[in-house]
């Protein structure tokens, strides 16, 4: 008898610590009855009944970090890139997540992945590199209903990097070089055109004002020339004194020259100074 009462004690006590659980808080655990879904155990002191039941799964019910490995993507017009992202998933269904899929993390960072290479490949290099904000809200429509039906809520997708390949990076390099040196032969060459047309205008201009001033001199010379012949009119002694002063002061000039020079003087000066003006 006291064999027996130590028997069932003993079976007592494992019956309580296999039967017994506590579920920590931020996990959830599936119950199966003879390998059927039975009931899901909540945070808390938990009984089950032992070998009828058993603990098969345990999920977490906090927020899940998914990382998306770094892949290459070709765009639409054929460039290479590099992207990888991060999605935070949260399980809202743990019947459909345990039983809907066989892995779900795998499951969603594989749907992740192809996603995001189908909608990098629907945009050329220029709006991949600055479409992130694009990228994550169309990549974040694409999994939410296949998210749902098993049993999780995508809470956000992010993008963490997005960048040409080594390849491509040094061909934008050397694009973006033979651009600038594009620029600045172009930059040159239009700074040599600027100072040739302005080089133009200012000899233009030089011209326009010595023509004006040749104008000028010629009308006070013609002016001059009618005064002076206004005047001979009235007094032939002024014109014959003028002539004969600008005359004597020529001769002194050349006579006061280094150089070897012969002189020819008209016998009656006076005379020739009167046949200069009309006289007689």
């Amino acid at each position: 008898m006291t064999e027996f009462f130590i028997i069932l004690v003993v079976l007592v006590v494992i019956a309580i610590f296999k039967g017994v659980r506590i579920v920590p808080q931020g996990e959830e655990w599936v119950v199966e009855r003879f390998g059927k879904f039975h009931k899901i155990l909540i945070p808390g002191l938990r009984v089950i009944i032992p070998i009828f039941d058993a603990v098969s799964y345990k999920v977490t019910t906090k927020d899940i970090i998914l990382e998306i490995p770094q892949q290459e993507v070709i765009t639409a017009d054929n460039a290479v890139i590099l992207a990888n992202a991060v999605a935070f998933i949260k399980v809202s269904n743990i019947e459909r997540a345990v039983y809907g899929i066989e892995n779900f993390r795998e499951a969603m960072r594989n749907m992740v992945q192809t996603n995001l290479r189908s909608i990098i490949g629907g945009m050329d290099l220029n709006h991949a590199l600055t479409s992130r904000d694009r990228i994550k809200t169309e990549l974040k429509q694409a999994i939410a209903d296949e998210a749902l039906d098993w049993g999780l809520t995508v809470k956000s997708v992010e993008i963490q990097d997005i960048k040409p390949s080594p390849n491509m990076q040094d061909a934008m390099e050397r694009q973006a070089a033979a651009e600038r040196e594009r620029v600045a032969v172009v930059t040159e060459a239009e700074g040599a055109k600027q100072s040739l047309i302005l080089n133009a205008e200012a000899r233009l201009e030089a011209a326009r004002k010595d023509a004006e001033a040749q104008m000028v001199a010629a009308k006070a010379s013609a002016e001059s020339i009618k005064f002076i012949t206004e005047a001979v009119k009235e007094n032939n002694a002024s014109a014959m004194f003028l002539l004969g002063d600008r005359y004597i002061t020529s001769m002194q000039k050349i006579a006061d020259s280094d150089n070897s020079k012969i002189v020819i003087m008209p016998g009656d000066l006076v005379g020739a100074v009167k046949s200069l003006i009309g006289g007689k």
